[in-house]
């Protein structure tokens, strides 16, 4: 008689099936109204974070607000051109939602409406509850939340200490957001990571010293295209 075989554990199913990333800040360094693709510089751990939720089998997309179409400071050429560029050094990825519109267009697609992220998981094959938006200030997790999917914030100098507050979980860079998404909620609320939490209060996604909270909002003329 054969010795019975250990039985090996079963992994859970992971149900997050995609996610979707804010452009500017999150994935790319923020370069406001930015219409040219030699500007584009992929965050501190972006590829990384990219690669391996791919390899992990998880659909990956990008969300972002770009009203300096609707501001006449960049074209939809432009956006393209930068979407593009990212693409190239990021990508491919599955699903592309830009919002052209202005803050009092009265649109459903610009965060924290939930259009882009509805249209994008549509996009992808995947209902809400299986996706995860990862963004950098309170109107992505906003947007997560009426579309109905997980949000992580990945705060940066430009977020709102009450924006890091009232965020459901908070990463302290993208390779540790990624690293979460892969284990699959639930998650607690601050993800642990190789880099202190506070740390992103006070460095650009490069590394480098954050330039003064003021300076930068002035720079933008807005907190967010």
């Amino acid at each position: 008689m054969n010795p019975a075989r250990p039985v090996k554990p079963v992994r859970p199913v992971n149900p997050v099936r995609a996610v979707l990333f804010d452009r500017d800040g999150t994935l790319v360094e923020d370069v406001p109204y930015n219409g040219d693709p030699e500007r584009v510089r992929p965050v501190e751990g972006a590829r990384e974070a990219v690669r391996l939720l791919r390899a992990g089998g998880i659909g990956t997309g990008v969300v972002t607000n770009q009203s300096g179409v609707a501001r006449g400071l960049i074209t939809p050429t432009d956006v393209r051109r930068v979407d593009e560029r990212v693409d190239e050094l990021l990508g491919p990825f599955d699903a592309w939602a830009v919002c052209p519109h202005g803050p009092g267009d009265g649109c459903r697609c610009r965060k924290p409406e939930p259009g882009l992220i509805l249209w994008a998981a549509r996009r992808l094959g995947t209902p809400p509850d299986a996706v995860v938006v990862i963004g950098d200030i309170g109107a992505d997790m906003e947007a997560a939340r009426r579309a109905g999917a997980h949000g992580i914030l990945v705060p940066t100098p430009v977020t709102r200490p009450q924006e890091t507050a009232a965020a459901d979980h908070v990463a302290p860079d993208l390779l540790t957001a990624a690293r979460a998404v892969l284990n699959g909620p639930p998650w607690g609320r601050d993800l642990a990571g190789e880099r202190p939490l506070e740390a992103a209060h006070t460095t650009t996604g490069s590394g480098r010293p954050a330039p003064e909270r003021a300076g930068r909002e002035a720079a933008m003329k807005t907190r967010r295209p």
